[in-house]
This record gives C-alpha cells, structure tokens and sequence, in this order.
C-alpha cells in the first residue's frame, strides 16, 4: 500500500504543468481519494483460484507465443508485399471435390459439376446446404473437424453437409498455403455461382475453420462478382491469424463478404485473429490465447469448432449465451448488461452487431448451458 500511494504521489507531481496550478494540498487529496477508491474495490480486484490460474497459464504459455506469431505475421506481411514468395503448388480445378456427407454414406462430386449433387437421391435441394472449408494441413478423409461438423448435422437433420477436399492446395508451408486462399475462394466461389442455378442462393451457409475462413471470405467475394448476389451466411471459425492483415495482399475473411457474418474466436492472436472480422464476433473466454481447459495453442485453435459442434446438437442451441461487451473481466465483475443473452454457435441471430463475450467450460459440455446427460444421449446420433 506504501508503494502505491508513493507511485501515485509522484504521477500526480509528473501531471503538475505550469498552466495547471495544482498546490501540494490538491495532490495529497487526490491521492486520498485515489486510495480510498482503491481499497473499496479491492474485493472486486482479488482474482478467483480460477482466474488466477487461466492468467498465469496464459502468461507463461499464451502471450510469449502470441508475441512470436505477431513477428511472423510482421515477416509474412513484409514478404507477400514484396512479391518474394510465390505458392509451391497452385491449386488445380480438376482435383477438388464437394464430399457430401449422409449417416450412411460419402459421395465425391467434382467441383467444376456441381449440378451432379441433385443425381444422388439423398441430396434434397429443398433443404438447407451447409459447405465446410477447414484449415491447414488437414485432408478431408483425416479431419476431425469434418467427421465431427458432419456427425452433429447429420444429428440434426433437415441439412445436405458438404466438405470441401482443398487439402492438396493447403498442405505446404504455411505461407504458401495462405497465398492459395484467394484461388482456393474464387474456385469455390464459381462453382457457388453453378450451384445456386440448381438450389436457391438463400438455402446455403458456408463454414470455414483457420485458413478455410479466409477461403470461404474469397468465395463470398467471387459469388458477388460473378452474380451480383451476396451469399447469405458465412461463419468463421478463428480465422488463421499469420499473413493475413486487411488492406494488405492477403485480407481474408472480411464483413461484407456476405450478407451476415459471425466469427467465433477461439486463440486470438496467436494462430488465430484478435480483431473482429465479422458482423458479430465472439470472445469464448476473452481476449487469452488460451481458453480454459488448453494448455497448447493447437487445442485453443481447435476450440471454435468444437464450440461450434456442440452447439449444432439438438437441444444444445443456447448452450453458449453471449453478452454484448468490452471485455470477459468486465462482464464478470458485473459492469455490461446480462439482460439480452444471444446465443453463439448454430442459433447466431443474424441481426447481431458487434463484439460479445462468453464464459465457457474447460471440457465438454464447454457450454456452461450444456448438459452431459443430453451429450451422452446424443453421443451416437447422426452416425
């Protein structure tokens, strides 16, 4: 306490300037009033075993990381403006494939036919189309994200899931699979504009995770271009965060890229982005790398769409009810109003503006609305 009335003595004489006549008296009230603040807010201050522990773990573990991935994305953005890297391997038409995914079965369709996804009987075009994109160094027949997404629609039904295989053109250096996003988006984008000949524009939502954010973004803008419609939905799953920097080469996933956007951000600032990309963006347990529960920035990583699936469940809709905020701290010392709950996840209400924060759980159920009794139960639907 000595050293804090010491340190604000001496701040309040720095702020002394020669057309503010602040006597010695000023400053000794001031600073009275300045501790008495203090010490009646200390109870608030107190961090629990809980928040202390997610700080020191962050601290150690997530900003010193988040300090190194700032670097890279320095050199990277240095890099893609000087035209010094090309990409390895340019993505080729021929070889992607709409996979879509029934309980039962997967059927591979060529990108450049998309109108031969109406020749399966189990695709309805009178239903909702969900398409995933998913990230860096992930195949389509080795992704949990794929298996899992897939598992919880096909749960819930009244949805034709599609992944897209865009592996071969996303599983080199890093840099080199960024620089494929933008051709990887306008690919997409064009068979989107073959698509919507088939099923109406209003029936598709796009889904991308890390660098499939950014490639679902560069759809979005390719779909406007080439029918002058905006694809009505688009949710990014913690965007890819190194190379991509909005008014630079490579912007990624930006807000009017389509009709609505939610973002959920799960590792922001390390591997993921921290500013908000969206309409509306999520902050699952704040601002830290790493939310509770994971001790490494790839589990962080992982945590927006594991957040996602969860919420795609029946019966699990408002398991992850967000507050309209500045901050996760101060949400929980009680300072934004927790009278208007949204829902992140599955039920994002598109009409959503803005930065919102959530509390969340260490491990599943994450939501603090979810139930493992309704988990287990639904622990082999859609398979």
């Amino acid at each position: 306490m000595k050293f804090a009335a010491i340190t604000i003595f001496f701040s309040l004489i720095l702020l002394h300037s020669s057309e503010s006549a602040i006597t010695f008296g000023d400053i000794l009230t001031g600073s009275k009033d300045t501790l008495i603040g203090v010490v009646s807010n200390v109870g608030t201050l107190i961090p629990t075993p809980t928040q202390f522990f997610s700080g020191t773990k962050n601290l150690l573990a997530g900003y010193p990381i988040e300090v190194v991935s700032t670097a890279i994305n320095e050199v990277c953005s240095t890099l893609m403006y000087s035209d010094s890297i090309t990409p390895k391997i340019m993505p080729d038409l021929k070889t992607m494939n709409f996979q879509f995914i029934t309980p039962c079965q997967k059927y591979l369709i060529p990108i450049l036919s998309p109108g031969d996804l109406l020749k399966i009987g189990a695709f309805d075009f009178s239903k909702k189309t969900v398409i995933l994109v998913t990230g860096w160094r992930t195949t389509i027949d080795n992704s949990d994200t794929i298996v899992e997404l897939s598992k919880a629609y096909n749960c819930r039904g009244g949805v034709n899931f599609i992944a897209i295989d865009v592996a071969s053109a996303v599983d080199t250096l890093f840099t080199w699979s960024a620089l494929n996003t933008e051709k990887l988006g306008e690919y997409l984008g064009q068979a989107l504009a073959d698509l919507v000949k088939y099923i109406p524009v209003e029936s598709l939502h796009l889904i991308g995770h890390s660098l499939g954010a950014h490639i679902v973004g560069a759809a979005g803008r390719t779909f406007t271009e080439i029918t002058e419609q905006k694809l009505p939905h688009i949710t990014g799953l913690d965007p890819a965060k190194p190379c991509f920097n909005e008014g630079e080469n490579l912007s990624g996933l930006m807000r009017g890229d389509a009709q609505f956007i939610d973002v959920i951000h799960s590792n922001p600032g390390v591997l993921g982005k921290r500013d908000p990309t969206g309409d509306v963006d999520f902050y699952p347990d704040g601002l830290a790398p790493l939310p509770k529960g994971c001790l490494t920035v790839t589990c962080a990583h992982s945590r927006a769409w594991e957040y996602y699936v969860e919420s795609v469940y029946p019966g699990n809709e408002f398991n992850f009810m967000a507050y309209r905020c500045n901050s996760l701290l101060k949400l929980q010392q009680g300072r934004c109003s927790r009278n208007i709950a949204t829902p992140m996840g599955y039920a994002s209400v598109n009409s959503l503006k803005g930065n919102y924060f959530l509390e969340v759980r260490g491990s599943s159920p994450f939501g603090l609305n979810g139930n493992k009794t309704r988990d287990e139960a639904n622990a082999m639907c859609g398979e």
